[in-house]
């Protein structure tokens, strides 16, 4: 279990795409929390997922520029949607965001059915491939993050800018460390952190989630773990210290 150079260099690139998703997936859990649509990630994230999976039936390579339009045109025809559900039936919009989630999950599963490999494609999309991210990989994915959060916090998170800025934010991060971490980093750290305001409450997530990529990584390399669920457990392990330590910290100045 040694830190040495070859570790560190391992784990490098995946470990600045934890940051980077950290730092834009913050604020936005934030806002889905202020919202109450705590489910809008898992549905739009699968929408997303759903159109890559549609690219690859229709024999395009990940890499090429017709999977992330496609992926990118799902998203946001689920944002709308799911925009919709916000406007004409507020009262039934956690129900209708978790019936369109089982929608796109069933139909990426009816698309797959004659795929001889399915079940990779499935893994992929729902852990993601986080310990294979590399360096060039990055680069897009952060000028995308960077004009998202100069769009977030110039023009706040307005109903259709925040569904718009949202479809593309999780069409790339689902590609890059898949389902499970999209909805984990957007909610995970905003829990643990919905007691704080302003920019402490961000500092704070950030926080989280970078010790929890590192740990996570860390976990995965040492024990041959999968690297996305060893980030979530370790985003839900972070999370739940600090919210306990907050906690207690509050409630001994109340005591005083």
């Amino acid at each position: 279990m040694n830190l040495d150079s070859a570790s560190l260099s391992i784990i490098a690139a995946p470990l600045l795409a934890g940051v980077l998703v950290t730092i834009t997936h913050v604020p936005m859990g934030r806002e889905v929390l202020k919202r109450g649509i705590i489910f809008i990630d898992l549905a739009v994230a699968q929408i997303a997922g759903l159109g890559v999976i549609l690219a690859l039936m229709l024999d395009f390579n990940m890499g090429d520029w017709q999977t992330q339009l496609i992926a990118v045109v799902a998203a946001l025809l689920g944002a709308a949607l799911i925009g919709g559900f916000e406007r004409w039936w507020p009262n039934s919009q956690e129900a209708l965001i978790g019936s369109t989630f089982v929608m796109a999950a069933t139909a990426s599963l009816l698309l797959l059915a004659g795929d001889p490999h399915a079940g990779e494609h499935m893994t992929d999309l729902l852990a993601g491939q986080l310990l294979w991210v590399d360096s060039q990989q990055l680069l897009p994915v952060a000028a995308v993050y960077g004009v998202v959060l100069l769009l977030w916090s110039l023009l706040g998170p307005g109903r259709l800018r925040f569904y718009l800025l949202f479809a593309v934010t999780v069409t790339v991060s689902v590609q890059l460390v898949g389902v499970y971490l999209v909805f984990s980093s957007l909610i995970i750290p905003a829990l643990a952190v919905r007691r704080l305001q302003g920019f402490s409450a961000i500092l704070a997530g950030c926080l989280i989630g970078v010790l929890a990529f590192a740990a996570g990584l860390l976990c995965s390399l040492w024990f041959d773990w999968p690297a996305g669920p060893a980030v979530v457990w370790m985003l839900a392990f972070f999370g739940v210290l600090f919210g306990f330590t907050l906690g207690a910290q509050r409630g001994v100045a109340n005591a005083n």
